[in-house]
């Protein structure tokens, strides 16, 4: 089941209500001593239903949930969609500059601090979860895969593992590259990563960018499983294609 909620991020829009997306597992009503990972999601509004969804097509995460069992909680919450730029700035750790958009305010920080600090404690007071570590993942598409990538890396004591599908690596893969290699990561984190080969001619060197952030993963002691995806397209519907291998990361040697 789905429950959706108002909630609000005072310190990015104020009283500014957005949706917040929480699926518990059916069999948590018959066995209410149960407990769940959760997974972290970012636009919430493209995860779970298509009537909902930016541009009519979801992830269809309740569909692939429900069909598989997945023991799984996922809460997922709405993007910012104010014209000015509102879903990047919330969505980048980094300032950055770019011809369609100008100078872009990045206020990553401050939706991951507000993700921990208000929203997982919110989480864990109302639904049946693991809250440590171990049982603690995020993942996202596009800039959520940007934000993906920053919550393992700058949070990695709240989040364990992470999926990055498509990451907007593009908004400073220097910089995103230094913050790996300076971090001490948990020896249990586990991160997927992919692209897809249609994506890669949107901008020149994205290939090589993509590798440097993987190898900084790698030889920075990350558990990562990076995959190109052939024919894998910017879009809902070709990450929904990659649910069966990003669960099966997620879940990888979990007790």
């Amino acid at each position: 089941m789905i429950n959706i909620k108002n909630v609000t991020i005072p310190q990015l829009t104020g009283k500014e209500k957005r949706r917040a997306y929480i699926y518990v597992p059916d069999e948590a009503m018959a066995h209410p001593d149960r407990r769940y990972p959760v997974l972290y999601m970012f636009d919430g509004q493209n995860v779970f239903l298509d009537s909902h969804a930016t541009y009519g097509k979801s992830w269809g995460m309740l569909d692939f949930l429900q069909s598989h069992n997945v023991p799984l909680i996922v809460a997922a919450v709405e993007c910012n969609h104010h014209p000015d730029n509102g879903r990047l700035k919330e969505y980048s750790p980094f300032t950055f500059e770019e011809d369609r958009f100008g100078v872009v305010q990045g206020k990553g920080k401050i939706t991951m601090d507000w993700f921990v600090k208000s929203f997982k404690p919110y989480v864990d007071r109302h639904y049946p979860t693991l809250p440590d570590r171990k049982h603690t993942f995020i993942a996202g598409s596009s800039m959520g895969g940007l934000m993906t990538i920053y919550a393992v890396t700058k949070y990695n004591h709240i989040f364990s593992r992470g999926a990055a599908l498509s990451p907007s690596l593009w908004v400073n893969t220097p910089g995103l590259e230094r913050m790996i290699r300076r971090t001490v990561f948990g020896t249990d984190t586990v991160l997927y990563m992919d692209y897809g080969s249609e994506e890669f001619g949107w901008k020149p060197d994205m290939m090589k960018g993509y590798n440097r952030i993987c190898n900084a993963f790698t030889e920075s002691g990350v558990m990562l499983t990076s995959r190109l995806i052939p024919g894998g397209t910017h879009q809902e519907a070709s990450w929904e294609k990659q649910l069966p291998m990003l669960m099966h990361v997620l879940f990888y040697n979990l007790d």
